[in-house]
C-alpha cells in the first residue's frame, strides 16, 4: 500500500522526452501529472525560460505533485482537473499555446495500491474506481443496479471479456456485492481454473474503470483539445496501456494526418478536411527489456507520437 512517501515510477521518460522534443524556452502541457514523475524530467529540460502546465482529475495528487517541484516556482502550474477539458484548462493558466502535450493514460501505483480506491482486485475495498471523487457513478452502481445485458455489454465492450455473459450473469445472481475481493470471487469462480497470463478478473475491473470515469470519451475529447493547442511543430506523445485506448489514439492520429476524404472521381472537395497532424512514429513504439525488467507495469505501454502542422 502507498499511503505515505512516492513510489510510484513514471513509464518511458526518455522516449516521452525525445518525443515531446523539449527544448529550453517552450511551453509544455503534462495532461495526466499524477504525481509529477514526467513533469520533473520536461521541467528540466525546458528551463531556463520554458513553463509547464500539469493537469490532473485526481484531487489528491495535486498537492503532491505541486510539492514535489516547488523549487520549479513559477515554472510549474497545477489545475486539478479532467484532460477532455485541457483547452479550457490552459487558457485558465495563461497558456494560449504549447510546444509540447503529453498523455500517460496509465493510472498510479498510488491509486492502484491504495485499497480504499477500488482499483485493484489485489486488496479487498468499496466498489468505487472513480479518478475523481465529486462525479457520482460508481462500480457500485453499475454491478448491484444495472441490468444484466447492461453489464453484459460494458464488461465486453470495456473489457474484450469473452465471458462477459456469465461474468454478468453470475454478479447479478449474487448481488448485492459489497466489496471489490468479493467481486474477484465471483469473476473467478465463473472463469473456471487453469493457468492465466492475466487474473481473470483483470478484464472486468478494466472496464468497470473505463465505463465509470467515461475514459474513452474524455481520451477523445482531450487529444482534439490538444491538437487545438499546439503551435506548428509542437509534439503530441500518447503513452497507451491497452488496446482499446491504443486504437483510438491510433485512428485518431491516422485521421489528423489525413487530407481530402472526398472520393477520387470527384472533381470539387466537400468534406472540408484539412490534415493538422503528421505521426512521427508509424509504428508504436515500446518501453525496452530494461525498463520492463526495473518496472514490470510498463510492460504494456505503448507510445505514440504525432507533430502538429
Amino acid at each position: 500500500m502507498i499511503m505515505n512517501g512516492y513510489r510510484h515510477r513514471p513509464v518511458m521518460t526518455s522516449e516521452a522526452l525525445e518525443g515531446l522534443m523539449v527544448r529550453p524556452g517552450g511551453a509544455y502541457i503534462d495532461a495526466t501529472m499524477g504525481e509529477g514523475g514526467h513533469c520533473t524530467a520536461i521541467l528540466g529540460q525546458c528551463l531556463p525560460g520554458g513553463r509547464l502546465l500539469g493537469i490532473d482529475a485526481d484531487p489528491s495528487v495535486a498537492p503532491i505533485a505541486a510539492r514535489r517541484l516547488s523549487n520549479f516556482g513559477q515554472a510549474f502550474q497545477v489545475r486539478v482537473g479532467n484532460y477532455a477539458e485541457i483547452e479550457t484548462l490552459a487558457a485558465d493558466a495563461e497558456m494560449a499555446e504549447a510546444q509540447g502535450v503529453l498523455f500517460d493514460l496509465g493510472f498510479s501505483s498510488r491509486q492502484i495500491d491504495n485499497p480504499a480506491r477500488g482499483f485493484s482486485f489485489q486488496a479487498d475495498g468499496p466498489l468505487d474506481m472513480r479518478f475523481d471523487s465529486v462525479q457520482l457513478l460508481t462500480a457500485e452502481e453499475i454491478v448491484n443496479s444495472w441490468s444484466e445485458a447492461e453489464l453484459a455489454r460494458t464488461i465486453r465492450e470495456f473489457g474484450e471479456e469473452p465471458r462477459a455473459g456469465r461474468i454478468a450473469a453470475a454478479i447479478v445472481h449474487a448481488r448485492p456485492v459489497s466489496s471489490t475481493g468479493a467481486l474477484a470471487t465471483i469473476i473467478s469462480k465463473v472463469s473456471g481454473g487453469g493457468r492465466r497470463k492475466i487474473h481473470p478478473a483483470t478484464r472486468t475491473f478494466q472496464a468497470l474503470r473505463i465505463r465509470v470515469n467515461r475514459e474513452l470519451e474524455n481520451i477523445q475529447r482531450g487529444l482534439e483539445g490538444a491538437v487545438n493547442l499546439l503551435a506548428v511543430g509542437g509534439r503530441l506523445v500518447v503513452i497507451t496501456y491497452h488496446s482499446l485506448e491504443a486504437a483510438l489514439v491510433k485512428s485518431f492520429l491516422r485521421r489528423e494526418a489525413g487530407a481530402c476524404t472526398c472520393p477520387p472521381e470527384q472533381l470539387e472537395c466537400t468534406c472540408g478536411r484539412v490534415c493538422r497532424m503528421k505521426r512521427i512514429s508509424r509504428k508504436a513504439i515500446a518501453p525496452s527489456p530494461g525498463e520492463i525488467h526495473d518496472n514490470p507495469r510498463a510492460r504494456s505501454a505503448r507510445l505514440r507520437v504525432g507533430e502538429r502542422v
